[in-house]
C-alpha cells in the first residue's frame, strides 16, 4: 500500500523455474511436512528459512520498479519486509504462513501477480491470507477504504495480524515524514481510517494494539 511506480524495466520478470530454487522442497514434500507439523513434528528451521527467502526474492522482483512515497523514494520492498519484521520482533509471531503472507501481502494488489501464482508457489494458506489483505483495485479508492472497515470483523486471525502490522508500518512512516503529495490533513485522514479498521478487529495481539494506540494517541488526540 502507499506504493508509487518507478521507471519500468524492459522485459518480464525472470522465470521462476524450479531450477532457480534447487534447495527448496517440492510441493509434495511441502504437503507432507505440513501434515507432520500438524501431527506434532516441527517443520525444520532450514525449510522455514528457505520459504521466507523465496518470498523475499519473489516480492523484491515484483516490486522492483516501485518506490515508497517518502522524500528519499526508498525501494518499496522495504515496506513488506518491514511489516514482517514488526510481526516477528514486536508481536512475537513465528507462524510461517503469517510471515510469508506479510512479505507477499501487496504483490497481487500492487504488481502483476495473480492469486494463482501465490497459491502455486507458497500454498493455499498463504494465498488465503494474502487474498484477505488485498483490495480490489478495480473499485474506486473510497469504496475500497469503506470495504476494509466493513469487512474487518470477518478477517481471520492471521490476516488481522498482517493488516495491523501493515497499518502500523504505514502510520509510523507517515509520522516520520509526510508522504510526497500529501498534506497533514491527508496524513491524519489515513490514520483515522486505519484506526477505524483495526478497532473493528476482535482482540488480536496486545503488542500491536498497544503500538497502534500509541501512534494514534500521538497524532489524533491533540
Amino acid at each position: 500500500m502507499m506504493a508509487e511506480g518507478g521507471a519500468p524495466m524492459n522485459g518480464p520478470p525472470p522465470s521462476y523455474e524450479e531450477s532457480l530454487y534447487p534447495s527448496l522442497f517440492n510441493q509434495q514434500t511441502a504437503h507432507s511436512r505440513r501434515e507432520e507439523n500438524i501431527n506434532g513434528t516441527p517443520v525444520s528451521s532450514s525449510d522455514q528459512l528457505a520459504v521466507v527467502i523465496k518470498a523475499c526474492d519473489f516480492a523484491a522482483r515484483r516490486h522492483r520498479t516501485q518506490r515508497r512515497k517518502d522524500l528519499l523514494q526508498t525501494p518499496y520492498i522495504n515496506h513488506p519486509i518491514g511489516v514482517a519484521h514488526i510481526l516477528t520482533s514486536e508481536a512475537n509471531i513465528t507462524d510461517l504462513a503469517t510471515i510469508t503472507a506479510a512479505i507477499l501481502h501487496d504483490t497481487v494488489e500492487d504488481t502483476n501477480t495473480s492469486f494463482e501464482e501465490i497459491e502455486e508457489m507458497f500454498g493455499k494458506e498463504v494465498h488465503d491470507i494474502v487474498k484477505e489483505c488485498s483490495d480490489d483495485k478495480s473499485l474506486p479508492r473510497e469504496v475500497r477504504k469503506k470495504l476494509q472497515v466493513e469487512n474487518a470483523p470477518r478477517r481471520s486471525l492471521k490476516a488481522r495480524l498482517v493488516i495491523m502490522a501493515d497499518k502500523l508500518y504505514n502510520c509510523r512512516d507517515a509520522e516520520r515524514s509526510t508522504p510526497v503529495g500529501w498534506d497533514r490533513s491527508r496524513k491524519l485522514e489515513y490514520m483515522r481510517w486505519a484506526k477505524r479498521v483495526v478497532e473493528r478487529f476482535e482482540p488480536t495481539n496486545k503488542a500491536l494494539e498497544s503500538a497502534l494506540n500509541e501512534v494514534f494517541s500521538r497524532n489524533l488526540e491533540r
